[in-house]
């Protein structure tokens, strides 16, 4: 699928810098970078529902219990 994005003069230079030094088309690096972008903040995502549906189901400790688990690993709670 053929896709057209605008993007600011920085971030082409930029793109087209990176593209050369890497040997890469501006093309397959943008690719890259947005496939990157999306796994990232897809997983984000889930990670917050699985979260809110944890909380949802009274699955949580209190913040006495984290602060006790994490100063017995030595955190810098301790």
């Amino acid at each position: 699928m053929k896709t057209t994005l605008t993007i600011s003069d920085d971030l082409s230079e930029r793109l087209s810098a990176l593209a050369k030094t890497e040997h890469q088309s501006e093309s397959s690096l943008a690719s890259e970078a947005i496939e990157e972008f999306l796994s990232v903040r897809q997983w984000h995502i889930q990670a917050i529902n699985e979260g809110i549906e944890a909380a949802d189901r009274g699955d949580v400790v209190s913040h006495e219990e984290a602060a006790h688990v994490l100063t017995d690993k030595g955190s810098c709670f301790s």
